[in-house]
């Protein structure tokens, strides 16, 4: 079946109509002519992939990754980086519109390299093979290189030995440390400050862009606040990165082993106006009142309705909001927006050649 591509969606599929129906076409890109089969169909929309491209677009370009059709780990690398940024820059714009229902300004995309970025992997193993899985599947793809692997990463594949399924390798910003299944921690840095690294420990992946990032949010605070809330802290980066703007932080995440790691990084940066809160925010947003800094930096589905109510009654003088999932996080500026004037969005490509985009957000009380 011959088709043209109109656009593309969220997750960078391509997008025709057939009989009155959506049709997301895996690996098309806007303005394409291609032949497609139907993969699924359901009464709302159908699925298909290419069989063969009639007219490319000009924004095609070769894959340069011999799993790329196999591993589902990228979305994007047929599209060039240049456009890649653009799509994301729009889609952040599209989500904020329809689903936030806001007309704000966003700010021209932050990016860097393209490849080599992540400072994390998880392999799978399973029958004597070592990779990733396969798209939609339990089965294994053998990986000797992955082009978003910090090379110091990929180097190390060949060594693994371990007995587990799953396996994950982390490497230093600056990629002298590696940390396997054997080891109990690395110290790596953004900036000036310095961060102790576990194995299952939040830390951001993209070992270019973490610090344009933080500093985005350093330029954010633009005066000496007194208390400071940092929500979903991970391992205490962004508190602890910002710590000499504030007079005191207080941060608060559920994972043991991130505020292990978040305690261990106080004293490792001879931070002495910053502690950590071992619990789920929702469970301690509520005992909080003199508080006129927020940080936030949640998980992909963004902020609970509890969460919401509360920052809303806390009543901040500003909120910094680091999101990775610009569909949840419009959803909650929805909200917010009642009480709080958004200033800035910027997004920020921490997950080049997939279709994931990091976003910043400054909100002001009204």
């Amino acid at each position: 079946m011959r088709v043209k591509i109109e656009k593309l969606d969220n997750f960078g599929r391509g997008i025709t109509y057939l009989n009155n129906r959506i049709c997301f076409v895996e690996n098309a890109l806007p303005g394409e002519i291609v032949d497609i089969d139907i993969i699924k169909e359901k009464s709302k929309y159908i699925e298909a992939k290419v069989v063969s491209i009639i007219e490319p677009s000009k924004d095609r370009i070769k894959v340069d990754c011999p799993y790329y059709d196999l591993c589902g780990g990228c979305s994007l690398r047929h599209l060039s980086y240049e456009k890649e940024n653009l799509f994301k820059e729009e889609k952040v714009k599209d989500l904020l519109n329809h689903i936030g229902k806001l007309n704000v300004k966003v700010n021209s995309i932050i990016s860097g390299p393209e490849n080599n970025y992540r400072n994390k992997v998880t392999f799978h193993k399973s029958k004597g093979k070592i990779g990733y899985f396969a798209k939609g599947t339990k089965n294994i793809i053998p990986i000797d290189n992955c082009l978003l692997l910090d090379k110091v990463i990929n180097n190390n594949i060949k060594n693994i030995k371990a007995d587990s399924n799953e396996i994950v390798i982390r490497s230093s910003n600056d990629s002298s440390e590696v940390l396997m299944n054997g080891n109990n921690s690395i110290i790596t840095s953004i900036g000036d400050k310095k961060y102790y690294l576990s194995i299952d420990s939040f830390f951001q992946v993209n070992k270019y862009l973490t610090k344009e990032l933080y500093d985005l949010v350093r330029k954010s605070i633009n005066k000496k606040y007194s208390n400071c809330l940092d929500l979903y802290c991970g391992t205490g980066t962004i508190g602890i990165y910002i710590s000499d703007l504030v007079d005191s932080v207080i941060g608060i995440d559920y994972s043991e082993s991130n505020i292990k790691d978040a305690n261990r990084n106080i004293e490792l940066n001879n931070t002495n106006n910053i502690s950590f809160i071992c619990d789920k925010v929702e469970n301690k947003i509520d005992t909080f009142k003199d508080v006129n800094l927020v940080i936030i930096d949640p998980p992909r589905a963004g902020l609970d309705s509890k969460t919401i109510k509360y920052l809303i009654e806390i009543n901040p003088e500003k909120i910094i909001y680091v999101s990775c999932d610009p569909a949840t996080l419009s959803r909650d500026l929805n909200e917010l927006n009642t009480n709080f004037d958004i200033l800035e969005v910027t997004p920020v490509n921490m997950f080049p050649r997939t279709y994931h985009c990091e976003s910043i957000v400054v909100l002001e009380r009204k």
